[in-house]
């Protein structure tokens, strides 16, 4: 047996709620290795519609251990907010099937404060932040002043770390014109939670290499998507982070050979929130009911996501840098009712095509999509559970992305719904 990655492989949004569900079944332990609060997995289960933000997908099957590990930004109350409301829907949650790594960081308010203001004054040029201080929690971590879980157990160490982090951002929000904070009111936050928290937090490490141990499964869960990588994303535009599946060792403390399959999901289609190029961006009446009949809101924001054709360049990149061992392909249902599909398969910029997506933003900007057509199968693909349950036609359109990305469909998703979902190969299993 294997432990499986799961990663999404474009500009987040692509699924990985359902799929990392599903995949629990089969785990013991479901391990978030980066993001914040600011990814979100919609699940249904019962008809029952669950919002996860940081809390892993595997946290509703039952006898399995959801770890928070320390690449995970955290915002404890809106971890705790979370916890009360999957327990209002029946799932129980205790330290016995949650663990938060002790040196992960936390989000404090100001983090949040910085993250807003910044943005609000970045005018047109906006990057897209959710404001809830994802990024300038990271750049405390980089800048070796982040507060860590850990450090809420020495009162003394605590003042001075505050301190430190106090020092470094008044001076930011005195250039901002803004109020400066205090560690009295930084204390004071802290106490909110303080107790609440720590009993989930541990040494997440030693359960993990006892896991690896006992040939336990581990699945690893990534937030937002390749294409929004800190290095490898369509940069400026991208999250705090790194969403490769090399960052499922560092935030979580495996090594890399205990990573297993590297499952990427993608979407039959393509969307992105906030900015950020999109060369298959559809701004017309298709793109509109593509995101009408996918539903294609932001979980954590509401905020309605840009949807366009399948970019088979961009996804391929995603695809080669993750080392990607297959795909659980989502929403092929969202297509049922188009008559004709679009493909892109390359671009043209300042008159030249090219098979790859560039680095200058400059260049960016210019890209035109070149265009594969397919005819659609207006047929219901909705609950398919097998390949026979499919039309002719919906079947090589999933051969045709097989073929351009050169990686095998593992996993097919027809629709929201756990059950509603065709495996061809099993991650788990080597």
């Amino acid at each position: 047996m294997s432990n499986v990655t799961v990663v999404g492989a474009q500009w987040g949004d692509e699924g990985k709620g359902k799929i990392v569900d599903w995949l629990a079944n089969e785990a013991d332990i479901v391990v978030r290795f980066q993001g914040g609060n600011n990814a979100g997995h919609t699940i249904v289960v019962n008809k029952k519609k669950i919002a996860l933000s940081l809390i892993p997908s595997g946290i509703i099957r039952k006898n399995k251990i959801s770890i928070i590990g320390n690449g995970v930004v955290v915002n404890p109350s809106a971890l705790l907010e979370e916890i009360k409301k999957l327990g209002k829907v029946g799932v129980t949650i205790s330290r016995k099937n949650l663990k938060i790594s002790e040196n992960a960081s936390i989000i404090f308010n100001f983090h949040k404060k910085i993250d807003e203001i910044r943005e609000m004054r970045r005018g047109p040029n906006k990057i897209g932040t959710t404001g809830r201080g994802i990024g300038p929690a990271y750049e405390d971590r980089v800048g070796r002043r982040a507060i860590r879980f850990v450090d809420l157990l020495h009162d003394k160490f605590l003042k001075e770390k505050i301190n430190n982090a106090l020092e470094y951002h008044n001076t930011i929000l005195s250039g901002l014109n803004s109020e400066l904070l205090t560690q009295k009111e930084v204390l004071k936050e802290i106490n909110v939670y303080k107790k609440s928290i720590l009993k989930y937090v541990d040494r997440v490490r030693p359960i993990l290499t006892d896991a690896k141990k006992c040939g336990k499964k581990i699945l690893f869960e990534g937030a937002q998507g390749i294409l929004l990588d800190i290095d490898h994303g369509t940069y400026p535009y991208v999250t705090s982070s790194n969403t490769l599946p090399s960052a499922a060792s560092s935030g979580s403390g495996m090594p890399i050979k205990s990573l297993g399959y590297i499952l990427g999901i993608v979407k039959a289609y393509t969307t992105r929130v906030g900015s950020g190029p999109f060369p298959s961006e559809l701004s017309n009446n298709v793109g509109r009911k593509l995101g009408e009949i996918g539903k294609e809101f932001g979980t954590v924001t509401g905020r309605q996501r840009r949807c366009g054709w399948f970019d088979a360049i961009i996804t391929k990149h995603s695809v080669e840098i993750s080392g990607i061992d297959g795909i659980a392909l989502t929403k092929l249902d969202v297509l049922d009712s188009f008559k004709e599909l679009k493909i892109c398969t390359g671009y043209k910029v300042d008159g030249r095509v090219i098979k790859y997506f560039p680095t200058s933003e400059v260049d960016q900007k210019k890209l035109k999509p070149i265009y594969e057509v397919h005819k659609g199968w207006m047929k219901n693909t909705q609950g398919a559970k097998t390949w026979s349950d499919l039309p002719a036609l919906a079947i090589k359109y999933v051969r045709r992305i097989e073929e351009l990305l050169e990686t095998q469909v593992a996993i097919l998703s027809t629709s929201p719904k756990r059950e509603d979902t065709i495996l061809v190969k099993n991650p788990f299993i080597d």
